[in-house]
C-alpha cells in the first residue's frame, strides 16, 4: 500500500502525518508512508488544500486532519 501525506510542513500537516503513521503501525498493514511537500507535486494530485492524504493514488482527505479512526477505515481495519 502506498500512502502519501501532502502538505508543506504546517502544524496540521505534521499532525496528519503522525496520525497516519500511528494508524499504519497499529493496523499491521504493509504500507509505505511518504511526505510530499512540493507545491507542484501536491497540485499534481489535483489537491489545492492541505493537509491531504492519498492512498494508492486515491485522494481520501483534503483540507482537514483526519481522525485515526478514519485512517484505519481507509486501511481496511
Amino acid at each position: 500500500m502506498d500512502i502519501k501525506v501532502l502538505g508543506p510542513g504546517c502544524p496540521k500537516c505534521k499532525q496528519t502525518e503522525e496520525i497516519v503513521r500511528q494508524a499504519v503501525a497499529d493496523s499491521g498493514v504493509d504500507a509505505q508512508v511518504e511526505k510530499v511537500t512540493g507545491v507542484m507535486d501536491i497540485a499534481a494530485f489535483g489537491v489545492f488544500g492541505t493537509p491531504a492524504v492519498v492512498i494508492d493514488g486515491q485522494v481520501k482527505s483534503v483540507g482537514k486532519v483526519p481522525s485515526k479512526k478514519d485512517v484505519l477505515a481507509w486501511l481496511g481495519k
